[in-house]
């Protein structure tokens, strides 16, 4: 690990201890890195309480039984449905039973929409039957479908050279799968594009790292004043086959079905629990995963997992009889699916008492074996985490990687809170990711283990140190 070396002297400012307010030249902390840096060091034997418990003591798989007792009793959770608020409302008994202070539901308003049912029948040049998972906000097709030829691209840039032979036709999407970051802009913007150059529907190859002929939903963005068009995922392979069909000059004609329905914006909340502060208890460090999912699967891994490590953080904080000297506050996130609906809510509610916020932190990229942090903040910050990270050499988990951002805390990121991610196999991640096959199945109870011990060491000692993290 690589470490910056800095010197808190002359024009230097870090955030107040007991406002959150920067602090200026006019009043500079005087402790020394080095200062900073041997009090970190000072927690070791608390971080190797927390490792122990969670990964060897009577603490592991906890995370894990718990979040398999969820999923298998209410399965997905998408925005809207009753099986959301089922679930909001186990994990709010939950957290009361446990003796988690300040528990509570905070309102909000989130999106519904159903996909209902849906079909896509390949006609010519030969009879198939293709599987497909409508996009989120997608509207339906008539009752008796549509049914027209199609045009394969590999690229926006190729349907816009391609404009004339779009009218009238599904537009079919194979662009190569480069990253998710990339990639996803097909699924989220694939309809508008298509509906510009006056296609009927478009079918969009699922982002995916690695695929067994599994199709993977996600939500899509209409745009004012551009026809709305039905639009969905297909799998990989199918993609693939018609793009060669193309290639070969094969007449393609497809009969999309889709049932997908938009209701008004339904009732949800935001589940909120904390340790409260010792000290300096209006200071918050906020650790949070989203509890809705997609319709499909069992949204184990996206993102029950990440609501659960972050709900064993808090639990194995509590188990040690510890209390941070600020305010550990878990968030458990409604409607992250449709673009953090529910975050952007608690933003708006919250962000008056911003300067409170030390570090916000999610996970929403699996609880598979991380690989580290993802860390957004100032330099000085930075090398503050990294050696909060240092703590974690029992589990040889030390790295500080950048891009801290996940959906849910970008709000607060954007307006310089330090934001931390969790970091592990995104290549497992997306093979998984918005598809039937998010299930427990593919959770490791020892990997959620090692998860859950570093979220919860970050989330305390940046809790109980004597400041806040320093901000640009």
């Amino acid at each position: 690990m690589k470490f910056l070396l800095l010197t808190f002297v002359g024009v230097v400012h870090l955030l107040s201890l007991s406002s959150g307010k920067t602090i200026y030249k006019n009043d500079i902390s005087q402790r020394s890195f080095q200062e900073i840096k041997e009090e970190i060091a000072s927690y070791g034997d608390v971080a190797k309480a927390i490792i122990n418990l969670a990964v060897y003591g009577k603490a592991q798989n906890r995370s894990y039984e718990r979040l398999a007792l969820l999923v298998d009793t209410v399965g997905p959770r998408p925005s809207g449905s009753k099986s959301l608020e089922k679930a909001i409302q186990i994990m709010h008994q939950n957290l009361q039973e446990e003796g988690l202070e300040n528990v509570h539901l905070e309102p909000v308003k989130i999106p519904h929409w159903e996909r209902g049912e849906e079909s896509a029948v390949m006609l010519e040049p030969r009879i198939h039957k293709m599987a497909i998972l409508g996009l989120g906000s997608s509207i339906g097709t008539p009752p008796e479908g549509i049914t027209a030829e199609v045009l394969v691209v590999t690229s926006f840039e190729e349907l816009q050279r391609r404009a004339p032979e779009a009218r009238g036709k599904i537009v079919v999407y194979n662009q190569p799968y480069v990253n998710y970051s990339k990639t996803v802009q097909y699924r989220v913007q694939g309809s508008v594009e298509a509906a510009k150059v006056g296609a009927v529907a478009s079918l969009i190859r699922s982002v995916a790292s690695f695929s067994i002929y599994s199709p993977h939903t996600g939500i899509q963005e209409y745009q004012d004043g551009v026809p709305k068009i039905p639009t969905a995922c297909i799998t990989v392979e199918d993609a693939e086959m018609m793009s060669r069909m193309a290639s070969r000059g094969n007449r393609i004609v497809i009969q999309l079905k889709m049932g997908a329905k938009n209701y008004p914006d339904a009732d949800s909340f935001n589940t909120v629990a904390e340790i409260i502060g010792s000290k300096y208890p209006e200071q918050v460090v906020l650790v949070s995963g989203h509890l809705d999912s997609w319709d499909v699967g069992q949204g184990a891994m996206d993102d029950g997992g990440g609501a659960f490590i972050s709900w064993e953080a808090l639990s194995l904080i509590k188990d040690l009889g510890l209390r941070p000297k600020r305010t550990l506050r878990l968030v458990l996130w409604t409607a992250e699916e449709q673009g953090g609906i529910g975050a952007f809510q608690y933003y708006q509610l919250h962000k008056a008492n911003i300067s409170n916020y030390s570090l916000v932190m999610e996970s929403d990229l699996g609880t598979f074996l991380p690989s580290g942090l993802q860390f957004t903040g100032s330099e000085k910050a930075r090398t503050i985490v990294e050696e909060v990270m240092s703590l974690l050499q029992p589990v040889n988990i030390t790295q500080v990687f950048r891009a801290g951002e996940g959906t849910d805390i970008n709000f607060w990121i954007q307006a310089g809170v330090p934001g931390a991610s969790l970091l592990d196999d995104l290549y497992k991640y997306f093979s998984f990711h918005h598809s039937r096959g998010d299930t427990m199945t593919i959770m490791d109870p020892k990997q959620m283990n090692v998860a859950a011990a570093v979220w919860a060491v970050v989330s305390y000692v940046i809790a109980d140190m004597e400041e806040m993290l320093p901000r640009s």
